[in-house]
């Protein structure tokens, strides 16, 4: 557990301090390779989700390869490597700081289209709700989702994750699957997104306004006239924005900056870094906890 909190500090720290290490995080060898195996004719029938489950497998091979081997250092950079590779792909922070610091209300929203988890999705507009789920969606399959499945299972998990959302929810890796493989892929992200999903919002209570997330997210339920276990996570859209609003009301904020693009998408940034936070303070535990037993 040690070894995995060092690897996501790691991680979290050069992606911050050279956000341009990014351009690294390249996936088109997976577009290539799922383009392949889709293949034509006869292979065409081949599922679409075996292809990330295969790669998921290799890699659980190579960690069980290198465990034990020169104190598990191996490991520890694979892990390192791997998890890097997954983190994004696109730096959250750098795509919310385009839209802040954007000289104009056309650059402004030119920039906004980078909080899309898929290009292909219908334009964002420039309101104060639309930017803070956006950036709430965007948190979960870049940096949460990752997170959590890494912790989980290891570099396997993250990549496992990190290919199951690009094939389900980027278009440009989805061109030529069909609709019922597609929609293999979509509830395997959906349920992958699950778990981590509901710690955000576990977490965004605790560290905005309790009542008020809570109240929103049985509402939420209550509305769609669904159980609180469901594979719909809409619900993470309108916590974010309820916590957000009480955040900024409770804090130096009035009433009226719950309106305000820019204020909001600031404040929805402070609360994912607060979660953030928790979450590796919660891993530091688990280590202390683990080196007192």
């Amino acid at each position: 557990m040690a070894k995995l909190l060092l690897a996501i500090v790691l991680v979290l720290a050069a992606s911050r301090a050279v956000p341009d290490l990014a351009r690294l995080r390249d996936f088109s060898w997976l577009r290539i390779w799922l383009a392949r195996w889709r293949g034509h004719g006869a292979t065409a029938a081949r599922p679409a989700l075996l292809l990330p489950v295969l790669v998921f497998l290799l890699c659980v091979l190579i960690q069980s390869a290198l465990d034990h081997v020169l104190f598990g250092l191996p490991l520890f950079a694979f892990a390192v490597i791997v998890l890097f590779f997954c983190w994004g792909p696109r730096e959250l922070d750098a795509d919310i700081d385009a839209v802040l610091k954007a000289p104009d209300r056309d650059q402004r929203l030119a920039a906004a289209q980078a909080l899309r988890p898929d290009p292909a999705d219908l334009p964002l507009p420039l309101e104060a709700n639309a930017l803070v789920e956006a950036a709430f969606r965007s948190a979960l399959s870049r940096w949460f989702g990752v997170l959590f499945w890494f912790v989980l299972l290891g570099p396997a998990g993250a990549l496992g994750y990190r290919m199951i959302q690009l094939a389900a929810r980027n278009s440009a890796f989805a061109d030529g699957v069909d609709a019922d493989q597609h929609e293999v892929l979509e509830r395997t992200a959906r349920i992958l997104d699950w778990a981590p999903a509901h710690l955000v919002a576990l977490t965004l209570a605790l560290v905005t306004e309790f009542d008020a997330v809570l109240h929103t997210w049985r509402e939420y339920h209550v509305a769609h006239g669904q159980g609180y276990f469901t594979l719909d996570l809409g619900f993470l859209g309108a916590l974010a924005r309820a916590g957000v609003d009480a955040d900024v009301v409770a804090g130096d904020g009035y009433a009226s900056d719950v309106n305000d693009p820019l204020n909001e998408l600031a404040d929805a940034r402070r609360a994912l870094r607060r979660i953030l936070m928790a979450w590796l303070a919660v891993l530091a535990l688990l280590v202390l906890a683990g080196w007192v037993a």
